[in-house]
């Protein structure tokens, strides 16, 4: 802060300094607003659902392997099998047993909509321990 200590005149002369403390203030709340506001504009990014880095999981014996062809059928094991008759066969490969993990892999060309459609299947079946299975990423 100064003080004028010059008692010569009685016309105060014009300051023509800027006061920044309002300016400095404005800024800081539009920076506050994108702070907020960036995070809520950002773009989905594209995945590649096949492969994974994920722990490699112990496998059962006889893992029962239900495969979403490119053409879209079914198969288990390595018969093929209608959809309508998936409920059945998989009781029988199971012996009734809904605990059982059906291991679902899929070709890459399959829409995300018909895998869904088939683990839908397994699930309206009662099986609701579904793995999915993907190739093995090396880092």
């Amino acid at each position: 802060m100064s003080v004028r200590l010059d008692h010569g005149k009685e016309e105060l002369e014009e300051v023509h300094e800027i006061n920044v403390t309002p300016f400095i203030d404005v800024i800081l709340v539009l920076l506050i607003i994108f702070m907020i506001a960036a995070p809520l504009a950002t773009v989905d990014i594209s995945v590649d659902l096949p492969s994974s880095t994920a722990e490699r999981q112990p496998r059962p014996e006889k893992p029962i392997y239900l495969t979403v062809k490119p053409d879209l059928s079914l198969s288990l094991g390595e018969g093929p099998v209608a959809r309508d008759r998936l409920s059945a066969l998989l009781d029988q490969v199971t012996n009734g047993d809904k605990q059982t993990r059906i291991f679902l892999r899929a070709d890459k060309v399959v829409p995300y909509g018909e895998l869904m459609e088939v683990m839908n299947l397994l699930r309206a079946a009662g099986f609701l321990k579904v793995a999915l299975v993907g190739l093995e990423k090396n880092s």
